[in-house]
């Protein structure tokens, strides 16, 4: 079994390959575009993992890959990007970042994780160090687009935790469950992108590029990663790996688009970096009882990962 920081690290490539999708959004495929690509990342993806697995969901599991696929990808990909269109993209970064803490909420109701003050101070400090990051002066607030924003989080966040809590069945690997997120995720997309954006537009060589980049290494790969991560770790330690996204965003703008990173920003990233870090100290360990000594502490109870 790989060591729980071998886990940690693996799983921190999804948020960071998600980082990397405003870049390639913008340098490579067509303009207002938003579910159409939304639909390009999930389907595509969805069908080829079907296709390497050839495993198909039975009985419960049916609706159970509709609903995870629902929240982690088909509501939240749209809302997403409602929200990144009435929002400035700074905006949208900070309300995405409110995640872990529906999150932290959610698997306390659900899971039975006892939130730590650590996972709390982790969550905030992280919000905090994002909106340094990619706040601007005189950003506006739509209330649309943060209402559209809040309820992403709360959708990838409820998907989340419903991952933990359901597991997978017996006999089935975290890539065949992907393949089912996906495909169900793009299918709730489908219609909802060509009743608002139409038909299809023309793609040129750089469109299917990034499109194909998108739907294998950012979507595929990346959902196998963070569900797979999701499995062995507590769903408060994923989710608080999702401020590497926006980091990973910033530096790819610094270096490959030429946007700039004041001391304020800088000071944001290594707070987020930091809160991140956090996030992921294992806990201590309870004190052995000795004979005649107080009664032993309440152990904190383990995340179930089956229904």
């Amino acid at each position: 079994m790989p060591s729980r920081a071998a886990v940690i690290a693996v799983t921190a490539l999804a948020p960071v390959s998600w980082g990397t999708t405003y870049a390639v959004t913008t340098e490579f495929l067509p303009p207002d575009r938003p579910l159409f690509t939304g639909l390009m990342r999930a389907l595509p993806a969805g069908l080829a993992l079907l296709a390497v697995t050839r495993t198909l969901p039975s009985g419960a599991w049916w609706w159970r890959s509709a609903v995870l696929g629902a929240l982690n990808i088909g509501a939240f990909f749209p809302l997403l990007f409602l929200a990144a269109y009435r929002l400035p993209g700074g905006v949208a970064a900070v309300v995405a970042s409110l995640g872990p803490l529906f999150v932290i909420g959610l698997a306390t109701l659900l899971l039975g994780e006892r939130p730590t003050a650590r996972a709390l101070l982790a969550a905030v400090a992280a919000a905090f160090g994002v909106s340094l990051v990619v706040l601007t002066a005189g950003a506006a607030f739509d209330l649309v687009g943060v209402v559209a924003g809040v309820l992403s989080s709360a959708s990838m966040a409820a998907g989340t935790v419903l991952t933990k809590r359901w597991g997978r069945p017996e006999g089935v690997g975290p890539l065949a469950m992907t393949g089912w997120q996906l495909t169900a995720g793009g299918l709730v997309i489908a219609p909802v992108a060509f009743l608002l954006e139409g038909a299809p537009p023309a793609l040129d060589g750089d469109a299917l590029l990034g499109y194909a980049y998108l739907a294998l290494a950012n979507t595929a790969v990346a959902y196998w990663l963070w569900f797979r991560g999701i499995e062995r770790l507590t769903a408060t330690s994923v989710t608080l790996l999702g401020p590497l996204s926006p980091l990973t965003a910033a530096v790819v703008g610094w270096a490959a688009l030429g946007q700039a990173l004041g001391p304020v920003q800088l000071a944001g990233m290594a707070i987020a970096f930091a809160a991140t870090v956090l996030g992921q100290l294992a806990p201590r360990p309870r004190a052995p009882q000795t004979a005649g000594g107080p009664p032993p502490a309440v152990a904190e109870p383990r995340a179930a990962s089956r229904p």
